[in-house]
């Protein structure tokens, strides 16, 4: 890898043997999230999701981005950011569609992604929350993933950097053919990192034509090269309260409520980069 400069902030690491240019970044400074570049995801398979949030985001005035876990009341909340938005992040709408008719497809009006892109190397660093019960990930997403037999037209899932565990372990690869019968799962793996848990980390996902290298602190984690999207998707930056997904859905996982506040999931920056072509 190749140290990227950028001025009064943390170099970026890039892959060797391509000219880079750097074309999308939020470095977090100031006191107030960029709201031209981020919104929130609120909801899940189109209905709203208890454990989602717009509260708990903090800058802290040194570049960082702070997504802090917060309880309210015996229940517990983390945000989601995203560049963009999926069909299920809006509910269905109950009024009927511009022909009089109910409508049926349940997908509600999707509002103008703020970045969308394809190809390119996409990087984060950051610092994992420190408390049970949660995870944080950094991953690419398309809007329309799971919509066509052939996921380069409808996009998938790419996940630069999963972290569940408090043991170093972090998950990264793709999904695509959508999140039902049709899941599947490529160059998805589970690995240690060589540093630190409590460390700065550096994530990264070189996306061309022909495949996906995964990079964790510099190094080569993950190929995939089998099913490669060729459309736009957007970017996340998220976290997550575990046991919301499962019964009732207003249970958290019994493990939250051991968790000591404050504790937050920390990010130094994303960017996004081209490779120069001649």
């Amino acid at each position: 890898m190749v140290e990227f400069q950028i001025r009064d902030h943390e170099p970026s690491l890039l892959p060797q043997g391509k000219e880079w240019k750097l074309v999308w970044s939020d470095e977090f400074d100031g006191t107030e999230l960029d709201r031209s570049k981020w919104d929130f995801r609120l909801h899940f398979w189109g209905e709203r999701f208890p454990t989602y949030t717009d509260e708990g985001i903090e800058l802290d005035g040194n570049s960082n981005l702070k997504i802090h876990l917060i309880e309210k009341d015996g229940q517990y909340y983390s945000a989601q950011l995203q560049t963009g938005a999926n069909s299920f992040d809006k509910p269905g709408r109950i009024q009927p569609n511009p022909w009089g008719q109910r409508d049926f497809w349940p997908l509600g009006e999707i509002d103008k992604p703020k970045f969308m892109h394809r190809y390119g190397y996409y990087e984060v660093r950051c610092k994992f929350q420190s408390q049970p019960g949660w995870w944080s990930a950094f991953w690419l997403q398309s809007p329309s993933i799971g919509t066509s037999y052939d996921p380069a037209y409808s996009g998938i899932e790419s996940d630069i950097m999963e972290c569940f565990t408090r043991d170093g372990k972090i998950t990264s690869g793709n999904i695509f053919g959508g999140y039902g019968t049709q899941f599947q799962q490529e160059g998805r793996v589970n690995y240690f990192m060589d540093t630190p848990y409590e460390a700065y980390h550096r994530f990264g996902l070189d996306w061309s034509e022909s495949g996906y290298v995964f990079y964790c602190d510099g190094k080569e984690v993950s190929r995939a090269s089998e099913h490669v999207s060729q459309v736009e998707q957007f970017i996340l930056l998220t976290t997550e309260c575990q046991g919301y997904r499962k019964g009732d859905g207003k249970t958290p996982d019994p493990i939250l409520k051991t968790a000591v506040l404050p504790d937050c999931f920390t990010v130094d920056y994303v960017r996004v980069f081209d490779e120069i072509r001649s």
